[in-house]
């Protein structure tokens, strides 16, 4: 008799089946349930960034209706709940001190914030230079010496003995006795080489360059010019050794007249403010003054007495020497073809230092319109006709202005 195969039982194929399936299914709803805990966790995540985004929001749209703030200096305090206030245009004000301000930071020069409508002092402000003052400091020592000022040497030892002097060597000047010029003020066409001059002496003197231009601080608001000389000066005392260079100081230092406009005035009240400084200066061995104008004739005369601008430094036009040594000194730089430069002198007459700085520029220039290595004499000659044509033309133009003004 032959063995009998069994067969699997279906009943069982069936089972398994049927577990496999629900493993399959609990592996695939597993699967979908860390997948959506996930989704939560993400949601969740962006609900907290959306509700930090409306808080931030609702943050700046009450800033946006806030009323604006006056800004003004306080002047005395008078007790604990009162104080007197100069707004920043010039107005005068007796203010309430908010409680909650830190008693020690509120004194005489503080910066405050003040209501626009109770005119209440909410907020002490961190002490901050004015953008155009600040921008006044030079970065870096300036790149200019003495050595390349054509011209001018016996200029250049004047305000080397009213400046440099007392800023390198003041124990020499205590020895003798002698109190050093509190500010050098020089006069000259425009071109000849004031600033230069300026940028030499703090360069050979390692001081902080400040370079600031009568119109800046001539400003339109009430009080506004007279606290930029302020700061000005302050901020030169916090960065000496430093030299404050008020180039066209006749913006702000003209003469005052009786029957000035509100403008006139203001900028009469900026004089007044320089004056002050000038004078309230306790110690100028480390801060020097150096003013610069080509309309002497138009300055007031307070600004000449004796104790401001001590040193009146005439920068004329250069004559035949100077004219020759600036020459020498700008195509000394540039690569040239040998040609004699006495025979240029003659040509360029009546040329500020500017200009002929102008000249050698244009005429290398030339050179390179022509594809050539090196600044031939033509290309010079060319160059002063130019240049001469140029400041011709303004000189007729300024004569036309002058015939309307």
């Amino acid at each position: 008799m032959g063995s009998e195969v069994r067969k699997p039982s279906t009943d069982n194929i069936t089972v398994d089946d049927e577990l496999r399936k629900l493993q399959s299914e609990y592996t695939a709803l597993h699967e979908e349930a860390s997948q959506l805990v996930a989704e939560r966790v993400q949601l969740e995540s962006s609900i907290m960034k959306l509700k930090k985004k409306a808080i931030r929001l609702e943050s700046e749209v009450a800033l946006l209706k806030s009323p604006p703030m006056i800004i003004g200096h306080i002047q005395d305090v008078l007790d604990e709940e009162r104080a007197i206030v100069r707004s920043s245009n010039g107005t005068i004000f007796q203010v309430s001190l908010n409680p909650r301000l830190i008693r020690e930071k509120i004194g005489p020069g503080a910066r405050v914030a003040l209501n626009q409508d109770s005119l209440a002092v909410v907020e002490v402000l961190t002490d901050a230079w004015d953008p155009i003052v600040s921008g006044a400091e030079v970065s870096g020592k300036p790149d200019i010496t003495y050595s390349e000022i054509g011209g001018l040497d016996e200029e250049i030892e004047q305000i080397r003995e009213a400046v440099e002097w007392p800023l390198e060597k003041p124990e020499v000047f205590r020895n003798i006795g002698i109190v050093p010029p509190k500010g050098v003020l020089m006069v000259g066409p425009p071109g000849c080489g004031k600033t230069m001059l300026a940028k030499a002496v703090a360069h050979h003197t390692d001081a902080t360059f400040i370079r600031m231009v009568g119109s800046e601080l001539a400003q339109k608001y009430i009080g506004e010019g007279g606290r930029m000389v302020r700061e000005l000066f302050s901020l030169a005392k916090e960065k000496a050794p430093s030299i404050i260079f008020l180039d066209e100081i006749d913006a702000i230092g003209a003469k005052r007249l009786d029957g000035a406009t509100s403008g006139d005035r203001e900028v009469q009240r900026t004089l007044m403010q320089l004056l002050a400084e000038l004078d309230g200066f306790d110690n100028l061995d480390d801060v020097k003054i150096i003013a610069a104008t080509n309309r002497p004739d138009i300055l007031d005369d307070a600004l000449l007495r004796p104790g401001r601008f001590d040193r009146i430094i005439e920068i004329p036009l250069p004559n035949d020497e100077a004219r020759k040594n600036i020459l020498n000194i700008h195509l000394g730089r540039l690569k040239t073809s040998k040609f004699s430069i006495s025979s240029l002198v003659d040509k360029t007459a009546g040329f500020s230092g500017a200009e002929l700085k102008a000249v050698c520029i244009e005429a290398g220039m030339y050179a390179i319109r022509q594809n050539r290595k090196s600044i031939q004499l033509k290309d010079v000659q060319l160059s002063i006709k130019k240049v001469s044509e140029k400041r011709n033309k303004n000189l007729g133009l300024d004569a036309v202005a002058h015939l309307y003004s």
